[in-house]
């Protein structure tokens, strides 16, 4: 079994919450699910020591 390592563990979630990012500013309406899964890797960047800010569309 492959485990990733720290580094790959946070540019995967940047990637992802990267691309959450990039659907909300297309999203014309209102989708609670896609806050709830913006405001959970946000949330887990920050555990991360990684500031969100620096990846704000």
């Amino acid at each position: 079994m492959e485990y990733m390592t720290e580094n790959e563990l946070k540019q995967v979630t940047i990637d992802y919450y990267v691309n959450l990012q990039r659907i909300k500013k297309a999203e014309t309406g209102t989708n609670p699910e896609l806050d709830y899964q913006l405001k959970v890797v946000k949330n887990k960047l920050s555990s991360l020591g990684i500031p969100t800010e620096d990846y704000e569309l």
